[in-house]
């Protein structure tokens, strides 16, 4: 196909995933020049062009929310000066980090778009910020100018719309799925799996979280699935992660002496196919206060192995419609652990039902493969 001549774009990513990788790569297919700035890239499944010239910011801070707030502050800067002097007459294609970095249009000239899958300032109640409280009140008045203002607004769900139609029309609004970092079933029998060996899992039916574990992740809902579930030596808890609040988790299991719950690091990118393949139920979890503007990658990654979830979150959820739409889930409010621990026991005792999920599962993941980055770059240029 022939590229677009004299079209210029800069991806921006403090923090360069598979899901910028391959829209760096998409872009590249239409465009003459593709750039990114970013602080570090981890390639998964997907090699980034080598014809995309990238330039290095600071990296994001892994750490304590003033250590990352830091970092996000000096990359804004960094950003906004090689947008006015090395990528003076780019577009720019904002993706995610650092969160603030999309209002950067607001004083910028260039065509500026934006991937929005973490809705700010409204998950800020996660730590009991008010509407009322006047950074909330700032970031949500900005956002309404910087949203306008954007050539092209992206978000990933029909929920996340609902919310971001809070701060800009309707029409303004382009609704793409993102894709799974594995684009087939590849999952590993049991019985050929290291990781199961590893840890000696065998015949045992393994609920998994795998994910961060920071502030505002309430992975403290696992440990309280496995204290129900204590008694049964058949099902065990795995939490997979890091994050400030895994000591606190580790005593909680500690003091309430939970045989069935077990804490990784997480898995290297070898082993990762190996640690999901071990899983027979992938748990997702979201805050209820900010469930409508979240939609996990992890979701993605259950279906793509064929794994089915139990999704810890409010009904107003993509996660609550993608259970209702795909029967590849159960979703559950974090008041109904008890229904969420009869289902558990139920699946892990009915091969019926798991193979039915998980074909379900596996049917609703071709709706969330890399073609989806391919997508992204049509919509960009629809009516351009």
């Amino acid at each position: 196909m022939e590229k677009i001549q004299d079209r210029k774009i800069v991806v921006v990513n403090q923090a360069t995933n598979y899901l910028t990788v391959g829209f760096c790569n998409a872009f590249l297919v239409k465009f003459d020049k593709v750039s990114l700035i970013t602080g570090t890239i981890h390639v998964q499944g997907e090699d980034l062009n080598s014809v995309v010239d990238v330039t290095f910011i600071n990296k994001w801070g892994d750490g304590s929310n003033g250590k990352k707030f830091l970092s996000y502050i000096k990359a804004c800067f960094k950003i906004y000066w090689l947008l006015i002097t090395k990528y003076r007459g780019f577009e720019v294609f904002f993706v995610s980090i650092p969160p603030m970095g999309y209002l950067l249009n607001l004083i910028l000239p260039h065509r500026f778009s934006m991937v929005i899958w973490d809705v700010y300032p409204d998950i800020f109640k996660i730590t009991g910020m008010k509407e009322t409280n006047p950074l909330y009140r700032v970031w949500a008045y900005l956002n309404r100018i910087s949203f306008k203002k954007s050539y092209r607004l992206f978000t990933i769900s029909d929920k996340m719309a609902d919310l971001l139609e809070i701060y800009v029309d309707r029409s303004k609004i382009i609704i793409q799925p993102i894709w799974s970092i594995f684009q087939q079933n590849e999952r590993v029998p049991k019985t050929d799996n290291p990781f199961i060996l590893k840890h000696q899992l065998q015949n045992k039916f393994i609920v998994q979280y795998s994910g961060n574990i920071g502030l505002t992740h309430k992975v403290e809902v696992v440990v309280a699935l496995a204290e129900l579930m204590k008694d049964n030596n058949q099902i065990i808890f795995q939490i997979i992660g890091r994050g400030p609040r895994v000591p606190t988790l580790q005593k909680i299991v500690e003091e309430k002496q939970l045989p069935n719950c077990f804490f990784l690091p997480f898995q290297s990118d070898e082993m990762f196919p190996y640690s999901l393949s071990a899983a027979d139920l992938g748990i997702v979890i979201l805050d209820e206060l900010t469930s409508k503007g979240c939609v996990p990658s992890k979701s993605y990654n259950l279906m793509s192995y064929g794994i089915p979830s139990l999704y810890i979150a409010g009904k107003d959820s993509e996660l609550y419609s993608y259970a209702q739409k795909f029967e590849n889930a159960k979703c559950f409010q974090e008041n109904e652990l008890e229904k969420a621990k009869d289902f558990i026991e139920k699946l892990s005792g009915d091969m019926i039902l798991w193979k039915d999920m998980s074909e379900k599962a596996q049917a609703a993941s071709t709706l969330f493969r890399r073609p989806n980055a391919d997508r992204f770059v049509d919509l960009y240029l629809q009516n351009d």
